[in-house]
Parts: C-alpha cells; structure tokens; sequence
C-alpha cells in the first residue's frame, strides 16, 4: 500500500532542492489537518521554550486558529520526503514581544523554527541545516526581506551554534516578556537573539 505525500494537495508557498539533501516543500499550516503532527511536536520536553508543553490538542488547535486569523504572524510546515519535519513561524518583529528587546528596523522578519524528531530512518546529517537553507532563502527571497531574526533559548547551544554556522551574527541576550492575553499566554524566557542579513545568506 502507497501512501501518498503528505499536504501532496496543498500548494506549496515556496519549494527548494538543497545540494545533497533533496526538495524541501513549505506549507501553509492548516490548524486542522496539521493538528496531530504539531501537537506531538510541542507537547515534547525538547520543545518547551515553544510555550505549550502540557497542552490538549484542542489547546494547539485554539492556539494556531488564534495565529492563522493574524496578518503579522503566519506558522508553515516543512515537509520532505513526503513527510513533516519541521513547523516553521514567522513575524513581523514589530507585532511581537521581542519588539521589545532591540530596535527593529524596516525589512526585518522574525523566524520560529522547531525540528521533529527524527523518522524511522534515523538522524541525518546536516538535516536542520538544510531546512534552514531552505526557510532563510523562503524569507530572504520568497518575501523579499532584507534580515532574519531569531531568539532561541539561550541555553540551546546546538541551535546557537547551527545558527552561527549559517552566517548569523550573535546579538544580545534578551529576556522575552510574559504575555498574558485572553487569546494567548506566553511565559517569560530568556533568549539569544541572532540575526541573518541577505548579504551574509548568499555570500559567495
């Protein structure tokens, strides 16, 4: 029995062939569909800094429903090989509580990244460096933004280093404010900002 790839019937916003990885399609998220992937992705340890460890499904499902009806917030899934194996968010800095940790300037896109777990085929290598090719050139180009912003958990050494990796540069540690809203709650965290320019992206 075939399965088919899935989201094979969603149009993809922005499709890529990384050298030596293979074809990275990005979706738009649909809350519904996307429901049982995501939710067992945030409801991980490993995924805490996303906010939602300990929440039902219909908790994820009211929180991307509250994102999907946003026009500065937009949440996508990448998948490869006909499978999930990344969610992948981005904001207008501006519209985001890390407006308030630096001066955002024109051009600037704020990014979301949380990996899967590995398949049944196990880890591979350079994987969420490809993805991040492939999300960096979606944000670079597909929206034509002049810098990406990132605030991971400043204790993820792994991620802050990947990111370094790609031509980030390091901006400070910041502390991201609660929110607390009818809509959304988001705790307090402690990241590090980095931030990718187009001329660093694709620098020869």
């Amino acid at each position: 029995m075939t399965t088919e790839p899935y989201g094979r019937d969603r149009e993809a916003v922005h499709e890529q062939l990384v050298d030596g990885f293979g074809t990275v399609r990005i979706l738009p998220l649909d809350p519904h569909a996307d429901l049982d992937v995501v939710h067992a992705w945030v409801a991980q340890e490993r995924a805490e800094f996303w906010g939602m460890n300990g929440f039902t499904k219909q908790q994820v499902l009211d929180t991307y429903l509250h994102l999907d009806s946003l026009d500065t917030h937009h949440a996508f899934l990448a998948v490869t090989d006909g499978e999930p194996v990344a969610l992948f968010q981005t904001y207008e800095p501006e519209a985001d509580r890390v407006s308030e940790c630096y001066d955002a300037e024109p051009g600037d896109m704020g990014v979301h990244l949380l990996i899967g777990p590995p398949g049944p085929a196990g880890a591979r290598q350079g994987f969420s460096s490809s993805l991040l090719v492939a999300f960096t050139s979606y944000v670079l180009i597909g929206l034509d933004r002049k810098r990406v912003v990132v605030d991971p958990d400043e204790r993820n050494e792994k991620a802050i280093a990947r990111f370094k990796r790609q031509g980030f540069d390091l901006g400070p540690a910041v502390v991201l404010p609660e929110i607390d809203l009818p809509d959304v709650y988001l705790p307090e965290k402690r990241a590090q900002l980095a931030f990718l320019t187009r001329e660093a992206a694709f620098r020869e």
